[in-house]
């Protein structure tokens, strides 16, 4: 038997092991990419210098981290936000959401120099306007270019956004949605008590329910709901010849299931988040970051009909003291001296 036929044979057994869904070339990228981004954030954990890869695309550009959790935006969070300061409901859930809206660590840390302390206790949707409107007039940038907010005047009557979004979490304070949160028999359950709110589309009602479930808040498997962004849309285009008549849900639900013997089919080992498996949210940024990297990789095969990548690698070389919701029960592998990372 030739390499071809050897390659064809291999070829047809992942299609039929993807029945009736058929995968294409990108498919095994998405492993490759998700084994070697992993490689990575360990590799940079041990050593601060890089390079940590000898792959040119990922050298040149931005990805996540193929976990969702170990991002530097996502650790900031769950670090300087979530588990500090109160643990009361309501003040974990202003803490979180007021955070999330702006998704910026530039923007938490000026409302702390200038207030010294961020609680609901002392929350007026004006102060915060004044300093935040202050800011902008420096020429700081107020919002994360990771997700576009919509503006939300035709609901709230101001004229700059931070101001309506601002007036969201008043109108979500006052409503008790932390109770509504905390009570919420399921994660979907609680995605539509956020999805409810003006300003908040899916995607970003995904998004929140994930933040809020790394606090006390709740406690939802995040292998029980899933939300594809149009990033995650393009990626499962490009890695599938035909969905079969599947969703982009359901694939993303099958990949994460199967996520194990696909690494096995590849001879790839991918060293876990301690003894975590990639989640359902992990696998859905895992397709948004592949779209990104196969426009390089594989430029013929076409999803969102982007061609280039925007963003740059540019190393902060700021350590980050891995810290992860304890509830998860993985934080005894990432001690201070890293002496338990694989």
């Amino acid at each position: 038997m030739t390499l071809a036929s050897v390659e064809l044979v291999e070829q047809q057994t992942v299609f039929k092991a993807w029945t009736p869904a058929i995968p294409s070339i990108v498919f095994d990228t998405y492993w490759r990419f998700a084994t070697e981004r992993q490689e990575i954030f360990y590799r940079r954990i041990k050593n601060s210098n890089g390079p940590w890869t000898e792959d040119s695309i990922l050298q040149t550009y931005k990805f996540t981290n193929a976990y969702r959790a170990s991002d530097r935006v996502s650790q900031y969070l769950i670090r300087e936000v979530i588990y500090k300061g109160e643990q009361e409901p309501k003040e974990i859930f202003f803490r979180i959401i007021l955070f999330k809206l702006f998704n910026k660590i530039e923007t938490w840390e000026l409302l702390m120099s200038e207030l010294g302390d961020i609680s609901y206790s002392n929350f007026s949707s004006e102060k915060y306007g004044k300093i935040l409107t202050d800011a902008m007039r420096n020429k700081i940038t107020i919002y994360s270019a990771a997700y576009i907010m919509p503006s939300g005047s035709s609901t709230f009557g101001c004229n700059q956004k931070h101001r309506n979004h601002l007036k969201l979490i008043e109108m979500m304070m006052e409503d008790k949605v932390y109770e509504l949160i905390s009570k919420a028999r399921n994660m979907a359950t609680a995605f539509t008590v956020l999805r409810n709110y003006p300003t908040i589309g899916d995607f970003l009602a995904y998004q929140l329910v994930t933040d809020l479930n790394y606090s006390k808040l709740t406690n939802f498997s995040e292998m029980e709901f899933v939300v594809p962004g149009p990033g995650a849309k393009s990626g499962i285009k490009k890695c599938f010849k035909s969905l079969g008549g599947l969703t982009d849900i359901e694939i993303i639900v099958r990949v994460t299931e199967k996520q194990n013997q696909e690494f096995e089919r590849l001879g790839l080992k991918f060293n876990k988040l301690g003894e975590r498996p990639l989640q359902l949210i992990d696998c859905q940024n895992l397709f948004c970051e592949v779209d990104k990297y196969s426009r390089i990789a594989h430029p013929e095969i076409d999803g969102s009909g982007r061609t280039r990548i925007k963003q740059k690698f540019k190393p902060l070389n700021k350590k980050i003291n891995y810290f992860f919701p304890p509830k998860w029960g993985i934080n005894s592998f990432f001690d201070y001296e890293h002496r338990n990372i694989p």
